[in-house]
């Protein structure tokens, strides 16, 4: 398997950082796991169309996940020449998020159905709504294994992350979420764990109560490594990463989760690729 980071970036725009996304290529195809701003040049870059994925992966339905999922939807519609449903697996409350999506696009829907002759249906997506309960089956054919586990990332809930299964090969994303049982159960002896870090200590130097608040929601650099180490990860790799450190910057996020995990650690910028 191969993973690809489609966006590192967070709320914060940043010109060189999309928002969160990360790509899974898999013998079953490619699995995106969330849709952040910018997501679809990213797939591109990254010689993936939408029309290409397998299915979309959502964490949660913080803003910032989703933002691009409306272009995700269209584009993959007029990209084919059949229906062929975008499928997504999220927590509860996905469907009603993409209900909402299609009834905002309903005009530009109503337009192209209207010029085109050859298009005379509506974006077909299918939704798969996950329970935020340990061990959960999301997806199983053509020699992938994907499932589920809990996240803690209170007040927003239901969370959850995704374990990746093939050939022998495991990756566990995190997504936004604290230390917690299901995360450590999602990483345990998986090749690469794609973790959400924020730099603690330079957030705590802000004094701005808005930004303060993130700090009790995701995990630290520090504790990726923790929960790297325990789980007996192989590569750890650092994404949605607050604040977004410029490239003479990465060897400090390396060595404070260094700290605690002793693997390979991956500072990731947009496009990097980390192979199991």
């Amino acid at each position: 398997m191969e993973v690809i980071t489609t966006g590192t970036g967070s709320p914060i725009p940043s010109p060189d950082r999309a928002g969160p996304s990360t790509l899974v290529r898999t013998p079953a195809g490619a699995f995106l796991v969330d849709a952040g701003r910018g997501v679809i040049m990213r797939l591109a870059a990254a010689g993936v169309m939408p029309l290409n994925l397998r299915a979309l992966l959502l964490t949660h339905l913080h803003s910032d996940h989703i933002t691009d999922l409306n272009d995700l939807i269209t584009t993959r519609w007029i990209m084919t020449t059949e229906p062929d449903p975008l499928v997504i697996y999220g927590p509860e409350g996905t469907q009603q998020v993409v209900d909402h999506i299609l009834a905002m696009l309903s005009p530009d829907i109503g337009y192209r159905l209207a010029h085109h002759e050859d298009l005379d249906w509506p974006p077909p997506v299918e939704v798969h709504e996950i329970a935020a309960t340990p061990d959960q089956n999301v997806f199983d054919a053509d020699g992938v294994v994907i499932t589920a586990q809990p996240t803690d990332h209170r007040p927003v809930a239901p969370t959850i992350g995704f374990r990746v299964e093939a050939d022998g090969q495991t990756v566990a994303l995190g997504g936004d979420t604290i230390p917690c049982e299901g995360l450590e159960a999602l990483v345990r002896g998986a090749d690469v764990y794609v973790q959400t870090v924020i730099r603690d200590d330079f957030v705590k130097m802000v004094p701005n109560q808005r930004l303060q608040d993130i700090l009790d929601y995701h995990s630290t650099v520090l504790q990726s490594g923790e929960v790297a180490a325990k789980g007996g990860v192989g590569t750890l790799v650092l994404t949605h990463l607050v604040p977004p450190p410029p490239p003479e910057q990465e060897d400090e996020w390396r060595t404070m989760a260094a700290a605690a995990f002793d693997g390979t650690i991956v500072v990731a910028r947009d496009l990097t690729e980390v192979s199991c």
